[in-house]
């Protein structure tokens, strides 16, 4: 059987792998001058590849319960055993998986290296402007040739960084084919506000507690690192809370954020400290009172916000800026007005509805011989190597399903 996989990409070059494994021609059809660009950007370079906790809590999609018939313990194993076999070393730290050379690259070339053991063409340069089936022919067209197949495997990728070539042509190529497409929107990307104390705290990094709020209750909470930028903020807990916040502002809601900037005090017990804090430092400037465990540029934004002289000692405060100040420091909240756009989105939500594939093969039940993989489907996960265990694994899923009906 002739096989044409559309997106050599992560998911797709796996794809590609498993169906040729059965003797049957494969074909990549990829838009770009080379292969896996998107994988040579991730992990900073590194290509955090897997995570160890593949806890269905870190994956993100409408039919969330189905997930499950994908991620299987089986299919973990089997991905890791993939890897494995094609030579790559794993650097395992706290759960995250990244090549032993700390380069994407070792990731693409071990993929390249499979690909052409097996024979696999690669047609690069090539984008897919159109799928037309004709009984059991799939015929694929780009603005100057026509490729005949007997089954397409669509690894198109989402609009998430267009610049890697990810423009969003799968969900249309999927449409035309009678597939809905559940709003695609961005993910694990930076949020932005209005605050004018921002711009002080531009570049700073902070290990807090961030919340999701949405008329006063807590959607989600992480904890760790974020990034403070004059916009907003970033970092890996934003991105994680960023699909959420997608959603809501796409349904024209309010978000709120709320950060606490000293999780290593309870916050009942936060004031008592800075008394105890302010007696044992002899009644210093309120700057130095916060310059031992703050951001010194950090500092400057909150007591902006709270229009507090950085020279004030916290004795003189009355009791409203001193519960001012405190609510700034343990539970900053302000109002999300947008996301960052798709060319700063590492990934994104929605997408084609598991319920409109098969599971166990992830062929098309609108269309017989059609698979999809990776981001085209409507899942997405948090930061730490989700999203490509999911890309990797779906690709596995099709190149195995299709190579059943061969």
């Amino acid at each position: 059987m002739k096989i044409i996989v559309v997106g050599g990409g992560a998911s797709g070059l796996v794809a590609a792998i498993y169906a040729a494994k059965n003797n049957n021609e494969v074909i990549v059809l990829e838009r770009n001058p080379s292969c896996a660009k998107k994988i040579l950007i991730t992990g900073n370079g590194r290509c955090n590849y897997w995570n160890m906790n593949q806890e269905i809590s870190h994956y993100h999609s409408s039919s969330l319960e189905k997930i499950d018939t994908i991620i299987t313990k089986n299919n973990q194993e089997e991905i890791l055993e993939f890897f494995n076999n094609l030579g790559i070393v794993p650097k395992i730290k706290n759960g995250y998986y990244y090549p032993f050379s700390n380069q994407a690259t070792s990731i693409k070339n071990a993929l390249l290296n499979e690909v052409k053991r097996l024979n696999i063409e690669i047609i690069e340069d090539f984008f897919v402007e159109r799928i037309e089936k004709e009984q059991d022919k799939f015929y694929l067209y780009s603005s100057s040739r026509k490729i005949d197949a007997d089954k397409v495997i669509l690894s198109t990728g989402s609009k998430a960084c267009p610049k890697t070539g990810s423009d969003g042509n799968g969900y249309q190529l999927a449409r035309n084919f009678g597939h809905s497409i559940i709003p695609v929107l961005p993910s694990l990307v930076q949020l932005k506000g209005n605050e004018n104390y921002f711009k002080e705290w531009d570049g700073v990094r902070a290990d807090v507690e961030l919340s999701l709020i949405y008329e006063n209750k807590k959607l989600k909470e992480e904890t760790g690192e974020i990034q403070l930028t004059d916009y907003g903020i970033s970092g890996i807990c934003t991105f994680n809370i960023s699909g959420l916040v997608s959603k809501l502002l796409y349904e024209r809601k309010t978000p709120q954020v709320k950060i606490n900037f000293c999780p290593f005090i309870e916050k009942e017990n936060f004031e008592s400290w800075l008394e105890k804090r302010n007696i044992v430092m002899n009644h210093p400037t309120i700057e130095e009172l916060l310059e031992g465990f703050l951001n010194y540029k950090l500092i400057i934004a909150l007591l902006k916000k709270c229009h507090i002289s950085k020279i004030e000692e916290w004795n003189h405060l009355d009791f409203q800026k001193k519960q001012e100040l405190i609510s700034s420091l343990t539970e900053l909240t302000f109002e999300i007005t947008d996301t960052n756009s798709f060319d700063k989105a590492q990934v994104c939500s929605g997408g084609i509805p598991l319920t409109e594939v098969n599971l166990d093969t992830l062929e098309s039940k609108k269309v017989e011989g059609l698979y999809l993989t990776g981001e085209l489907l409507d899942v997405d996960g948090d930061c730490g190597g989700y999203n490509l265990g999911f890309a990797w694994i779906s690709g596995m899923i099709a190149g195995k399903g299709v190579s059943k009906k061969c």
